[in-house]
């Protein structure tokens, strides 16, 4: 049964929905992905064109969102940050993000990519348009837009309202003896089986255990094993946790019905992982998802590509379990009274930068072929479901490279420094061409076991890059950071509420 607080929350939830409904002015855009996917630029990018938009305009700029309908038809009269609308969420750091990105005071040689995100963020961007197509026909309106950033890891955690203890803990040490995690589980694994779980509670083996799960957890995030579905999200992303005794346990052999003995250690992890669904996963959705309206889940395909077959397939099984958290559906004047629904999700591909066009179109097949059973269960309950590969900031372009009498299609871009290809360690300032291969044209091939890159043509499939050198305008004020389908994903989450 609910208690009286979760009833009073949902009441809330339904008086502000019903207002949102009645104006049409208001849309909550949940932005989210495993650590690496690009949130932080994602958001960043978004915020930069939108509100430099008017500024483009005036400049004559050539307009760098052809396929965002309001803005390509001249309509968006101007875009501005607002208050933060939530006083216990952090704000999303926007201008520290740009500065960064750009170079601090304007220094090329000192720019860099943000640090990922680590915790719940959130801005309010007004946009102001003009509806109707014709021009005597034209009225003003406007749009909050409140963007919500937030680790995928987190989100993952939902799986967890589910288990027991008992049943979390054979899964995970189920999951730990496969031939690719086995050799990185080992002194966990050993630890843990040598652990008796009626035994007294003590704090030190609680603790040694924690800890050896958490290095687990860690060396399968890394490369080459790129695992995705890794939960306890905050194992990893602790936020404020960090130390606390609700990130203090550990799986231990138990059967799936076994009774936990008072007092034992078993009955202190147990407590704990209760405590950590209780006080962490619970209200970390009931506060933060209850309102959102538009979902975009970005997703490294190229860093699972690089961890092999294994590594895709737990990436498909934390995105089918990333989906499964949400309200999805098309919503009515009911459905959103009682409970509102997320009616649209676009899964985007990003660093689609790091490859060359002609593979653009074989990302995106490998990743409607990653989220097809979300994509179905989602359809199925009615919400509009899109796949697109794109780059929210690109930091190449691209060229044709001539190698044994052929031309490739490569990118060209300035690796980090430390970046390596062979024997080649690059210093984060020279530039360089580089043919990243080619994607399979059947995407079921890359789940297949002898699936590998072919190192005859490719030099390595995935460097990273720098950013790249901002354009400024006459004040050395930066414009607008170049993309790759950054407008259609804008056209697909907000093009409908614009017109």
């Amino acid at each position: 049964m609910p208690s009286f607080s979760d009833i009073v929350f949902e009441a809330g939830i339904a008086a502000r929905s019903l207002a949102d409904l009645l104006t049409g002015r208001s849309l909550r855009l949940g932005v989210t992905g495993l650590s690496g996917a690009g949130k932080t630029i994602f958001v960043t990018a978004l915020v930069q064109h939108l509100t430099l938009a008017a500024r483009l305009a005036e400049l004559g700029t050539k307009n760098p969102l052809p396929v965002f309908r309001v803005h390509a038809e001249g309509r968006l009269v101007g875009a501005r940050l607002e208050p933060q609308p939530d006083d216990a969420v952090p704000r999303f750091a926007y201008e520290d993000h740009v500065n960064m990105l750009t170079g601090p005071g304007g220094h090329n040689d000192a720019r860099a990519w943000p640090q990922s995100t680590k915790r719940i963020s959130e801005l309010r961007l007004w946009l102001e348009f003009e509806r109707g197509a014709g021009i005597g026909r034209r009225s003003r309106a406007g749009l909050a837009i409140d963007i919500v950033d937030y680790p995928g890891e987190w989100l993952l955690d939902l799986t967890l309202l589910e288990k027991s203890y008992q049943r979390w803990s054979q899964e995970t040490l189920a999951s730990s003896a496969s031939s690719v995690r086995a050799p990185l589980a080992a002194e966990w694994r050993t630890y843990v089986q040598n652990l008796d779980p009626n035994a007294p509670e003590e704090e030190d083996v609680a603790q040694r255990a924690a800890a050896l799960f958490k290095a687990y957890l860690k060396a399968c995030r890394a490369e080459p094993v790129s695992a995705s579905a890794l939960p306890p999200g905050r194992f990893l992303m602790p936020g404020d946790l960090e130390g606390s005794p609700l990130l203090t346990f550990s799986p231990l052999q138990l059967q799936e019905n076994a009774t936990v003995a008072p007092h034992s250690l078993a009955a202190m992890m147990a407590r704990r992982y209760e405590a950590y669904r209780a006080h962490v996963v619970r209200p970390f959705f009931r506060d933060h998802f209850a309102r959102l309206d538009r979902q975009i889940v970005l997703v490294d395909v190229l860093a699972a590509l690089n961890g092999g077959p294994t590594a895709l397939r737990d990436l498909e099984t934390a995105l089918a379990d990333v989906l499964s958290a949400f309200r999805t559906g098309r919503n009515s004047l009911l459905s959103t009274l009682l409970r509102p629904k997320i009616d649209k999700i676009l899964f985007a591909a990003t660093k689609a930068d790091h490859l060359n066009h002609l593979s653009h179109d074989r990302l995106e097949a490998i990743l409607r072929r990653l989220t097809a059973r979300a994509i179905a269960r989602a359809e199925s309950l009615g919400a509009a479901i899109d796949v697109v590969a794109l780059a929210a900031v690109r930091a190449t372009r691209e060229a044709n490279v001539g190698r044994g009498g052929a031309a490739l299609p490569a990118v060209i871009g300035t690796p980090l420094k430390g970046e390596r290809i062979g024997d080649e360690v690059f210093d984060g300032a020279t530039e360089v061409a580089i043919f990243p291969g080619e994607l399979p044209s059947n995407p079921d091939e890359v789940f297949a076991g002898d699936y590998a890159v072919d190192p005859r043509t490719a030099d390595y499939r995935f460097v990273r890059f720098r950013p790249p050198i901002a354009a400024r305008d006459a004040a050395a004020a930066p414009l607008p950071l170049p993309h790759i389908r950054l407008d259609r994903a804008l056209q697909f989450l907000l093009g409908d509420r614009l017109r």
